[in-house]
């Protein structure tokens, strides 16, 4: 029995692909003598239905009227341009094409009666017109639901979470698509819970778990509002267990500005994983401080660089200087800043330049040619282990190349210079954190010593998305299938976005008035083990434990890196005094007149030179830094037998010494 089922199947198949495959003309004409024949059989059961007659035979003139009706329609149906459509792809326009000509062929069954004075009652054009209405489209829909259904069954089963506005582009775009089939909404009112929108049920949020097996979904698709006040962190609590892999779409705003498409599908994004509301700049303020200005950017290519960059153009400054040492980097980064400008219309004059932060004529002489206003300093050596593994580099970067950009703009009369400072620089236990706080000292001590450039300094915790981020480590990890790997279990840090860090320093930029350091109130930190499997769950895999051996993704604990410490901190003190922004605060912490720093800096140079990484960590510990390693030194080269150079060295010198 089974066997003849599985034949017929076959058969019909076959049949299908053989129409399908047929050229498009003899398609058309199948449509036509398809369609012949429906309106014939239409006509003959309005007759048949209205005087009752099951085997009603019609006479000549009523089969000649019914002939000129049928072909009249199929000339109406070709002007209108039916047999055009792609059945596959058949839409609203063409159901519209069919009531015109069943209209119209109703019509003219009405008038050829009258005129050659044959029988047709009143009521079997209306008949015939909902008959033929019944088969011409029901044909083609048959046909496309036949040569539709496996194509929509062989796609991804998604819920869409929001049906809004934004969730209803999205099925509409996933329909024509060609990946994913959406099977339920998911609504955020109960009062919508088991209704019908656009052909699918809806369910709420509070049944989920209760319904995603029901619809087999195998994918959420978040397709929230832009405006919607969804409370982000309790849905994610919600659908973390269900172990289905959730993803979103843009935003509207990407939407109306063309950079993505409603089907564009991609992992969450990282500010959901934040759980609180991203910082708002005040952009009048933001607005007015680089407006029509020239702006410069140090590092423009990196992370945090590149996204300062994409908002400053937008805020139409006169020009943008883009300085940044890998040519790679600045080339991307020119690129889209272009098409930015180009599409958007902005007209701000762009200016790549390749250069070295720690070369302070180079500095100087592109602030002067471009008559640069602000500058915002975002050139660092960030990646704690990196820089305990290249000691010598990462003060030369970071400590040297902020000291001589700031010299650099108060030659120039820059106006404003903004220094891109991180958590790490408070109480540090390595040397990235230590050369970023003695770098703000740098900036505090010249900002005592002059009045003319107006510094200030930007501090917060990790970016999300960055280079060095644990957020694009983890999902590829996990992609990889694992181990997910975490340092230490209780490690905390704080958390914000690429968009958000560069919104605090445009709008610290714009408020410092010299000296600060700015800190962002950056709400709870977050466990880096608890992202980790949120992370796991919400990319619809579960965590392998001694409990769940059968789970797909393990964590496992590296220990604490070079350098790393457990607890990151934004405050050297603990009183930090208000600004004019809500979530912004300023430090109120201890600086050095510059006469100190400059010793200081001295001796950090002559260190350098010497290759001495011994000494460089003496001066950073003397520099009143708050820095206390919590280690050995680290550095690659001074470990495999540089200070064994250093220490012949340091014997040269005293012998010479004693010979003079």
């Amino acid at each position: 029995m089974n066997t003849d089922k599985s034949a017929k199947r076959g058969s019909g198949s076959f049949l299908i692909r053989a129409f399908l495959n047929l050229p498009r003309f003899q398609k058309r004409i199948v449509s036509v003598l398809s369609d012949a024949f429906f309106l014939f059989f239409a006509i003959w059961a309005a007759f048949a239905l209205r005087l009752e007659q099951h085997l009603w035979l019609p006479t000549r003139e009523q089969l000649t009227v019914a002939a000129i009706t049928v072909v009249f329609t199929i000339a109406v149906f070709i002007h209108l341009g039916l047999y055009r459509a792609v059945i596959r792809y058949l839409g609203d326009r063409a159901f519209l094409t069919i009531i015109y000509g069943v209209i119209a062929s109703s019509v003219s069954l009405i008038i050829l009666g009258y005129l050659l004075q044959v029988f047709v009652p009143r009521s079997v054009p209306i008949i015939y017109g909902a008959l033929a209405f019944l088969f011409v489209s029901g044909t083609r829909m048959g046909v496309r639901m036949i040569v539709n259904h496996p194509k929509q069954m062989a796609k991804e089963a998604v819920a869409i979470v929001g049906a809004g506005e934004t969730g209803m582009q999205l099925a509409s775009a996933l329909e024509q698509g060609t990946e994913y089939r959406p099977v339920v909404f998911v609504t955020f009112d109960r009062a919508n819970h088991k209704s019908m929108i656009n052909g699918l049920p809806v369910v709420s949020i509070n049944h989920i778990a209760k319904h995603m097996p029901k619809y087999r979904v195998q994918r959420i698709l978040l397709a929230l509002d832009e405006h919607s006040q969804i409370d982000r962190k309790n849905l994610l609590k919600q659908l973390e267990p269900l172990s289905i892999p959730v993803q979103t779409v843009p935003s509207m705003s990407e939407l109306v500005a063309g950079q993505a498409r409603i089907n564009d599908i991609r992992d969450l994004e990282i500010e959901d994983l934040l759980g609180r509301d991203p910082v708002r700049p005040d952009s009048a303020v933001v607005a007015k401080s680089l407006y029509q200005k020239s702006v410069m950017v140090t590092g423009a290519g990196g992370s945090i660089g590149s996204e300062l960059c994409r908002q400053i153009i937008r805020h139409r400054p006169r020009s943008l200087v883009l300085f940044e040492q890998s040519e790679f980097s600045l080339y991307a980064i020119e690129r889209e800043l272009s098409a930015i400008n180009r599409v958007e219309g902005l007209a701000v004059e762009l200016h790549p330049l390749l250069g070295n932060v720690s070369h302070r004529r180079r500095c100087e002489s592109a602030m002067r040619a471009f008559g640069v206003q602000t500058v915002y300093h975002a050139a660092a050596y960030k990646h704690v282990p990196l820089v305990e593994h290249n000691v010598i580099e990462g003060v030369q970067n970071n400590v040297f190349g902020t000291w001589h950009t700031a010299e650099a703009a108060i030659a120039a009369g820059v106006e404003r210079f903004v220094l891109i400072s991180t958590d790490k620089a408070v109480r540090p236990t390595n040397v990235m954190g230590a050369s970023k706080r003695l770098a703000e000292l740098v900036l505090q001590a010249l900002a005592q010593r002059q009045n003319k450039t107006v510094f200030s300094m930007v501090r917060f915790g990790n970016v999300l998305g960055s280079s060095g981020s644990v957020v694009p480590l983890f999902r590829d990890q996990i992609r990889d299938g694992g181990p997910v790997t975490v340092t230490h279990p209780d490690i905390i840090r704080y958390f914000m976005t690429i968009p958000e860090a560069s919104q605090l320093v445009l709008q610290a930029g714009s408020i410092g008035l010299g000296g600060e350091v700015f800190v962002l109130d950056m709400g709870e930190p977050v466990k880096i083990a608890d992202l980790a499997r949120k992370m796991i769950h919400l990319m619809g895999l579960e965590e392998k434990t001694d409990s769940n051996p059968v789970g797909d993704i393990e964590v496992t604990f590296s220990g604490l890196r070079p350098g790393e410490k457990l607890y990151e901190e934004l405050l050297i003190g603990d009183d930090p005094q208000g600004t004019s922004h809500p979530r912004i605060m300023m430090a109120r912490e201890v600086y050095l007149p510059w006469e100190q720093v400059e010793d200081f800096l001295s001796q950090l140079q002559r260190a350098s030179q010497a290759f001495d990484c011994g000494a460089i960590i003496d001066v950073l510990k003397n520099a009143k830094t708050g820095y206390a390693p919590n280690g050995n030194l680290e550095d690659l080269v001074w470990c495999n037998g540089q200070s064994d150079v250093v220490a012949a060295d340091r014997q040269d010198d005293k012998v010479h010494r004693l010979s003079v």
